[in-house]
């Protein structure tokens, strides 16, 4: 199973970025998928996550904010985040579980600041 994660970059507060992940080795549509981030000197956070059969949940600081969303057909994950502001900076993992053993993708960096 291979998670490649991609989009991040530096954005003004206030802008936007699509993040995606493309998966391989797996059956994609039979598995949740998730984004965690983890900001400098802080723990990783789940950011969202969206299950196999498209119900999605968001950490409360992202509601409103980011969506989550699946092509099966294209075997990606995307994470929409508007309105980005400072405290979204931090390296963004893709991550799912697969017969109990969890694979992650090798993180992109998001970077909010004027």
């Amino acid at each position: 199973v291979q998670l490649q994660a991609s989009g991040g970059g530096l954005v003004q507060p206030g802008g936007s970025l699509r993040l995606s992940c493309a998966a391989s080795g797996i059956i994609f549509s039979n598995h949740a998928i998730d984004w965690y981030r983890q900001a400098p000197g802080k723990q990783p956070e789940l950011v969202a996550f969206v299950t196999s059969r498209g119900r999605t949940e968001y950490v409360d600081s992202a509601k409103g904010r980011f969506t989550i969303s699946r092509d099966n057909a294209k075997n990606t994950v995307y994470l929409q985040m508007n309105s980005l502001k400072p405290e979204d900076t931090a390296v963004y993992y893709c991550h799912l579980v697969a017969n109990s053993t969890p694979y992650w993708g090798q993180g992109t960096l998001v970077t909010v600041s004027s």
